[in-house]
């Protein structure tokens, strides 16, 4: 005699059907109903001590499965030219549509079981970070400058250098000078600052030659400004930028 387990283990109608289903091993699309309405309704008489609300379930879909079994009985007529549609199309529908949210719950569920092993720790900023002053206000030190200001001033310092080409010289090929590198400059633009104390900007940036040199001037003295060695300061709107050298740095 086989074990049955009690009607009351199964979620529903849907989810008895989906057993009966696996444990035959029977393809979903091609349910032989007769077979699985017998031993569906096994289940419904072995039924005992069942909530009357929950059992009215089990007891719809039975006669669900008897109306299918009664119309698959009947023999389609042979002069239809559309071929007739099958009665389980929609018990296989929703069957499929069950089963999908039900591994969908089985899935989170897991995720969910999961996701209580994970431990996150609250952000925290170490003291000498949180406590990291510094060495430059440079609010303070960029109060009178912009960004737009200096790139008017590199533009036109650009334009400056291309418009000096000498186009008589150039027929000879180009003499290409060695690169230099942004430590160097900052070297040269600190050594000399030191000895000139205070220069205007465009004036140190049209001492250049090229291109290359141009821009690692540029970035020498923002990283100059940086770190604090230098500022730089602006009477109006129209005058050069200044650039001063801190003397208490020495």
């Amino acid at each position: 005699m086989n074990f049955l387990p009690k009607i009351s283990a199964f979620e529903g109608p849907m989810d008895l059907l989906l057993h009966l289903i696996d444990k035959n091993k029977i393809d979903i699309y091609d349910i032989p109903i007769a077979d699985i309405t017998d031993q569906y309704m096994e289940y419904l008489e072995g039924a005992e001590e069942v909530d009357p609300d929950f059992l009215s379930e089990f007891l719809v879909m039975a006669a669900t499965l008897l109306d299918i079994k009664a119309r698959m009985l009947i023999p389609a007529p042979e002069d239809e030219e559309e071929e007739a549609e099958d009665p389980r199309a929609e018990l296989v529908q929703k069957l499929l549509e069950y089963k999908l949210f039900k591994y969908m719950s089985i899935e989170l569920k897991d995720r969910e079981i999961n996701a209580s092993k994970v431990l996150y720790k609250d952000p925290s900023i170490p003291e000498d970070v949180a406590g990291y002053v510094a060495p430059v206000d440079y609010d303070e030190l960029l109060s009178d400058i912009t960004l737009a200001k200096l790139e008017a001033i590199f533009k036109d310092v650009m334009a400056r250098n291309a418009a000096a080409i000498n186009e008589e010289a150039s027929r000879y090929g180009r003499i290409k000078r060695d690169e230099v590198s942004l430590p160097e400059r900052i070297d040269s633009v600190r050594e000399h600052m030191k000895k000139n104390k205070k220069t205007g900007f465009r004036a140190l940036i049209e001492k250049q030659v090229t291109r290359d040199n141009i821009i690692v001037t540029f970035l020498a003295v923002l990283e100059l400004m940086k770190t604090g060695e230098i500022y730089a300061e602006q009477s109006d709107d129209e005058s050069d930028i200044e650039l001063v050298w801190r003397v208490d740095n020495e």
